[in-house]
């Protein structure tokens, strides 16, 4: 399987966050090497989505890497405690990024059973929702960011699978007006990991 080029985050974020869609998201760390497939989306269009971080062009340390060239790692605290894993998209200067809301994990499970402090075996929560995936992959602001393209801690690949998407609104942004709207959220069909139906 082939690791993405520049090119491929060179794509407004509502293209992009489709095409996310059934990838394998690679995370190396602690001697690991742990593969899930992306199964849930959601694209951020600045700076007219209001929705976004970067809406009308904010450019703040925390949104700065929004503004980088596509194929880096935006990740950002919700809530004072939940890590959230976008991919900036577009080129410079041109403050778009999808949101990576849900996974599949397809190894590792233990690894990531005790990342997230779960016992049971309910897979299917183990990944489902953004906060959820950054601390079963250990996804912290230090990987903000993060070169995909070049780096090897964080990494997206190719994968070919066949599936049907879904698009819908995107979830708790009630504050965005007319953009919350907008059927820009994208997810595999059936999957059972995604993190709302």
């Amino acid at each position: 399987m082939v690791k993405f080029d520049k090119a491929f985050y060179m794509r407004d974020g509502i293209t992009l966050a489709k095409d996310l869609l059934g990838k394998l998201l690679v995370r190396e760390v602690n001697g690991k090497r742990i593969v899930c497939r992306i199964i849930e989306t959601e694209g951020y269009i600045g700076p007219e989505d209001k929705a976004c971080h970067a809406y009308n062009n904010r450019r703040t340390n925390r949104t700065e890497v929004m503004f980088w060239e596509g194929g880096h790692a935006y990740v950002y605290l919700i809530y004072g405690m939940y890590n959230c894993l976008n991919i900036v998209a577009n080129k410079n200067n041109k403050p778009e990024a999808v949101l990576i809301r849900a996974v599949e994990p397809l190894n590792e499970f233990e690894f990531l059973m005790k990342n997230r402090n779960i016992k049971s075996n309910k897979l299917k929560d183990l990944t489902n929702g953004p906060g959820k995936l950054c601390k079963a992959l250990n996804i912290t602001k230090e990987l903000n960011g993060y070169d995909l393209v070049n780096g090897n801690e964080l990494y997206i690949l190719d994968c070919k699978k066949k599936f049907e998407i879904i698009k819908a609104k995107r979830i708790n942004i009630d504050y965005a007006e007319e953009y919350k709207d907008k059927l820009w959220r994208f997810y595999i069909k059936n999957n059972p990991f995604i993190s709302k139906k």
